[in-house]
């Protein structure tokens, strides 16, 4: 009862502590709170924090801001699941001191505030460590003695007393603010990553020829020769022939329509099967592993749907939706029609069950080499079902990462997040202008949301063909990857279809791809470049050498005179490596403008400097000596400089 100190407001705390934020080794953890007590008295404020299996707290303080404002952070070192707390006091001894401070500028005579002060630094010198409790000990001599006041006094007075026992607060009768805070430490990857996504049954050689996973396997150094880490791959499983999709998602199918991956499962097997024309699980483990030896890792797409041949149907007819008359309920989402695909009834009365075998699904595919699951629309399972399975599975396998791919509601992805996916898509796919990027970076990376929500940009699907890619020539596609791979650390593309720009547009559709590869096998060059794949590789490259573009959130949107540059500097965590992106969003004209130096952000003083420039893109240097410089980008050469920044 005798704990004075109120702290409410406190930031990050997801929802008073249901939810964890989330962070990558080496980055900082900024908490506030607003603190404050009765009277006058100092406030001391501090957050604890430790890894989840130790008992150590450690201890990073929080200095006062305004008001009743407080603010400090913390680092984190390692992975693994961290927790943290805030405590606030009145320090007693701080008190005394600037009372003293006060009343000696009034000149008053302070021989009891002296014997005061050295019960309180008794009390200090208690919690002390063995060097400061010596020194204090030192100080209670001087000041109990009455023959040595003016002595005493001038020791209060020096800055030699005020940094020591800045060092040694006098913590009593803390308040504890502790709702159960935790950080998850995820693998860098969960911040930085680059996505190729592409359709093993189109991996082969030949046209017309169904693509295997040892054909995908063989597209490996392509992939890895652009700079790509991740392979994501749609559902691998055995398709359902009943309702089969034809081809641009027709309701009839053709004998030798494919069908869609995500008409998942037939009598060759379900979730833990692979489809016999791509292969073994064999074949699958391989390619993991060979994935692995070039830097890659693969990502599945599980697709926890099934087809209505699915042997789950068979096994367990309680865990699907039901129509009035027994059959089973498809899921008809107009104008899409997915009559070949039934949902998971996640409340059925065998929920337990049906909950518990799906978290045995990730565990099969992580127990073949699978460290990253896709979720397409996760959005259509239960909020609390993704909040338990990802810690479930965590608890076997720290590392995986859950990718939630859910294009929809904004505080739908939010939730999302916070139940624990590790990445999101994002609605960057339909941010055109450069107020709509800049509103857009703003809201992912300075709302609450940096805390949890790790953006992907992913330039397009299988399930969208952006509008401004559709029948556009190489200008828009060199574009739109240069502003993914640039705003966001983490981004993807949809593989071969948009490096090798097909971009024909289903008449009458305003997003869908002509002949989707969802619905029939595509047929590519693969010893194909052209001036994309070169653009994607050295930009790729860049990125990786650069720490400056391993984070999401370092963003700092710089002017120009030209209302077609969108300029930004982004800074790498220790501070070492500037990158400047200065982009020509017109893809059909050369522009030219001026671009306002930061100097604020820079450090940089006077009216004098030289800054020295490299384009990673080009080697060529320039050294700007002003405040305002002169920039050129044509859109027929590259779309954007990405300036190393460094001081002449």
């Amino acid at each position: 009862m005798r704990n004075r100190t109120i702290i409410t407001n406190v930031k990050p705390a997801l929802e008073g502590g249901k939810y964890f934020i989330k962070r990558v080794p080496g980055e900082d953890v900024n908490v506030s709170a607003d603190i404050y007590c009765d009277g006058d008295d100092t406030i001391k404020a501090a957050v604890l924090y430790k890894k989840s299996d130790e008992k150590k707290w450690s201890e990073a303080p929080l200095f006062h801001t305004n008001g009743e404002s407080w603010a400090g952070s913390f680092t984190v070192e390692s992975e693994g699941m961290y927790d943290y707390k805030i405590e606030a006091w009145v320090d007693h001894l701080a008190s005394w001191h600037n009372n003293f401070i006060r009343k000696h500028s009034l000149g008053q005579h302070l021989a009891t505030d002296l014997l005061i002060g050295v019960e309180l630094l008794k009390k200090a010198a208690g919690g002390a460590d063995k060097p400061t409790a010596s020194l204090l000990k030192s100080w209670i001599k001087l000041l109990e003695n009455d023959t040595n006041y003016h002595e005493a006094v001038s020791l209060v007075l020096s800055q030699e007393f005020a940094t020591a026992i800045a060092n040694c607060p006098l913590k009593q009768f803390q308040t504890v603010f502790d709702q159960k805070l935790k950080v998850r430490v995820g693998r860098p990857k969960e911040l930085f990553s680059a996505w190729y996504l592409m359709f093993p049954r189109s991996a082969a050689d030949k046209p017309g020829k169904h693509g295997t996973l040892k054909d995908c396997e063989n597209r490996l150094p392509r992939i890895a020769e652009m700079g790509f880490d991740t392979l994501l791959l749609p559902p691998v499983f055995p398709i359902g022939k009943t309702n089969r999709k034809g081809k641009n998602n027709t309701l009839i199918a053709n004998p030798n329509d494919v069908g869609s991956p995500w008409s998942a499962g037939s009598e060759e097997g379900g979730h833990k099967s692979v489809h016999p024309e791509l292969g073994t699980i064999k074949d699958f483990e391989k390619l993991a592993k060979s994935a692995a030896g070039l830097g890659i890792e693969l990502a599945l797409d599980v697709s926890l749907r099934c087809s209505l041949d699915h042997p789950y149907i068979k096994d367990h007819p309680d865990w699907f939706f039901r129509l009035p008359d027994g059959s089973l309920q498809v899921e008809e989402v107009p104008p899409l029609n997915y009559m070949d695909i039934v949902d998971f009834n996640f409340e059925c009365d065998d929920w337990e069950n049906l909950w518990n075998e799906l978290k045995s699904v990730f565990l099969f595919w992580a127990e073949k080499g699978v460290r990253i699951f896709y979720a397409s629309t996760p959005h259509h399972k239960p909020f609390a079902f993704w909040h338990w399975v990802i810690q479930e599975v965590q608890k076997k396998y720290p590392e995986v990462i859950f990718f939630s791919g859910a294009f929809t509601r904004r505080v739908i992805r939010e939730e999302l997040a916070k139940s624990g996916f590790n990445q999101s898509i994002s609605n960057f796919i339909w941010q055109t202008s450069i107020k709509e990027l800049q509103d857009y970076m703003i809201e992912v990376t300075q709302s609450e949301t940096k805390e949890y929500l790790h953006p992907s940009f992913f330039t397009n699907t299988p399930d969208i063909l952006p509008s401004y890619l559709a029948d556009a020539g190489p200008n828009s596609f060199l574009l739109r990857y240069a502003l993914a791979a640039t705003l966001s650390s983490n981004c993807g593309i949809y593989g071969p279809v948009f490096e090798l720009m097909y971009n024909e547009r289903y008449p009458g559709s305003k997003e869908r791809y002509q002949h989707s590869e969802k619905y029939e096998i595509l047929h590519f060059d693969w010893e194909h470049r052209n001036r994309l794949t070169d653009f994607i590789t050295r930009l790729n490259r860049i990125r990786k050498e650069n720490p400056a573009f391993h984070n999401t959130f370092n963003i700092h949107f710089t002017n120009a005179d030209n209302d077609q540059f969108l300029g930004f500097v982004k800074v790498s965590l220790d501070k070492k490596n500037l990158v400047w992106c200065i982009i020509n969003l017109d893809v059909n004209n050369r522009q030219t403008g001026h671009v306002e130096v930061p100097k604020a952000l820079l450090g940089l003083k006077g009216s004098w400097f030289n800054l020295k420039v490299t384009d990673l893109l080009t080697g060529e240097v320039y050294h700007w000596f002003n405040d305002w410089n002169f920039v050129e980008l044509n859109p027929e050469r590259f779309p954007l400089h990405v300036l190393k920044v460094e001081m002449g």
